[in-house]
């Protein structure tokens, strides 16, 4: 059962990618506002009274004003939100990578909590906290019965605070407890290694305030490595986005100064503009071009950029961009197809408002919304296929979701059919012995999309997907 939760979470990466938006943040709303439909309004306050007067028991004015503004924005599209209290501060947290907590990084299995692996430097990793621990205890509230998020929460809290975990440590056939200080934690969205000499590998799992500077720091230790390089891949696997300008400074990274990497169309006026690769389009207010020490190979590199379906967003962004220009080699799956521009405004000290306000193109002018990027090369998840591809959510199978604006959808009606067999070839895999299950390992040498990236900056032949055909979402009319 555990690993099947393990498959699941896995398969469903683009789901999660859908959560996880591209935002530019504004303080300020539009100047001026449309007539107001009064008598609608009228209605609204009516049926507000209403349910206040009438119903079975009180209820609380504020929460069914909160209710309200929810619903009208959920109607809109998947991405669109309004932002309680608490959300709000979630919500920025995710954008900035810093939270409060021990500092590790979990996974669900046979209803516990797995540890994947502590972060550098944080609590749990002085704490000597290991990947494969288990949690059981989480104070004094048993694990087996939480979910995923219930037991995230009851680990974070206020920096300075102490939380005792008990572990069991399976290799060492012992449980043991830990008590831990919580502080605040910085999570790192940048990964990278030398594959083997001349080649090097980057992996972005999220643009975030940190993102830039992580990165260029990776992009030197590689160099200092090997001067030479010879190839790099840059790695945008199950990245679900982030911040418009760390994903405009990754591009701008690897592409010729001042070419365009993305434009918006909307509405309103700040809604319609193009970003190119120079520092006025990513460079933060108070600092100065995070990407001026890159070494100048870097525009040069051969690049392979991989992608999948739970690639979304700032990701499909960058992919897009470094195709067009024809920079980079793109394989993997075709990606998520979050092409939708969110603008967060702050509707008083600690509530705000996410509102789709624009979507996005790449430099040829192609829509990504519902369609996504599409790779030079289609690549497997493994050497037997991608079996489970179709079990991922994309922008297109969200309710409500916007479409391209470039034409009307053409759905697969056999999609439904051919997902109904992919779950139960899953269910079927969750009952193999724990050396046959399949699951991917980024970076690994067993990383079967990383090696076809790799014999692809060789020049060596690379194994074609079996499996996979572009999914036309998008049909322009003539």
């Amino acid at each position: 059962m555990g690993q099947k939760l393990k498959i699941t979470g896995w398969v469903a990466a683009g789901a999660v990618a859908g959560a996880l938006t591209t935002v530019s943040l504004q303080t300020v709303a539009r100047g001026s506002l449309a007539p107001l439909p009064l008598e609608e309004l009228q209605q609204l306050a009516a049926v507000f009274g209403m349910v206040k007067s009438d119903y079975v028991e009180p209820v609380d004015e504020k929460k069914l004003i909160s209710d309200a503004i929810s619903g009208m924005v959920a109607g809109l599209d998947p991405h669109s939100q309004y932002f309680d209290k608490k959300s709000f501060k979630e919500f920025k947290e995710g954008t900035t990578g810093r939270f409060v907590g021990v500092g590790i990084e979990i996974s669900q299995e046979d209803g516990l909590v797995k540890i994947v692996s502590p972060i550098e430097g944080s609590p749990a990793f002085r704490a000597g906290l290991k990947p494969n621990d288990m949690i059981t205890k989480i104070d004094d509230t048993a694990v087996r019965g939480l979910t995923l998020n219930e037991a995230v929460k009851r680990m974070r809290g206020e920096a300075n605070t102490k939380v005792m975990l008990t572990i069991f440590r399976k290799d060492e056939n012992r449980t043991f407890p830990v008590t831990i200080t919580r502080e605040e934690i910085r999570t790192q969205s940048v990964r990278g290694k030398m594959l083997e000499p001349g080649y090097g590998w980057i992996r972005l799992s999220q643009f975030q305030e940190r993102t830039v500077d992580d990165f260029v720091k990776k992009v030197e230790e590689l160099y200092k490595a090997d001067p030479n390089l010879k190839g790099m891949v840059l790695d945008l696997r199950n990245d679900p986005g982030g911040l418009l300008d760390a994903a405009v400074a990754i591009s701008a990274a690897f592409l010729p100064e001042n070419v365009t990497v993305v434009s918006t169309d909307g509405q309103l006026p700040e809604s319609k503009s193009v970003y190119k690769a120079a520092p006025e389009y990513y460079q933060r207010r108070s600092g100065s071009d995070p990407l001026r020490g890159l070494p100048a190979g870097l525009k040069s590199v051969p690049l392979v950029v991989l992608v999948n379906e739970g690639s979304a967003s700032a990701s499909e962004i960058v992919a897009g961009a470094l195709q067009d220009h024809k920079r980079a080699t793109v394989m993997g799956s075709q990606t998520f197809g979050k092409g939708s521009v969110q603008t967060v405004r702050p509707l008083g000290p600690d509530t705000g408002l996410k509102i789709t306000t624009a979507r996005y193109y790449t430099p040829s002018g192609t829509s990504i919304q519902a369609r996504g990027i599409v790779p030079n090369v289609l690549v497997d998840e493994t050497a037997e296929g991608s079996p489970y591809a179709i079990l991922r959510m994309r922008e297109a199978d969200l309710d409500k979701h916007l479409t391209s604006g470039q034409g009307p959808e053409d759905k697969s009606p056999d999609r439904e059919k051919a997902r109904e067999e992919a779950r139960k070839r899953l269910e079927a895999e969750a009952l193999k012995p724990q050396q046959d299950r399949k699951t991917p390992e980024f970076g690994s040498d067993k990383d079967f999309p990383l090696m076809q990236a790799l014999a692809q900056l060789k020049g060596q032949p690379v194994l074609v997907s079996k499996t996979q055909v572009e999914r036309k979402e998008e049909k322009k009319e003539n």
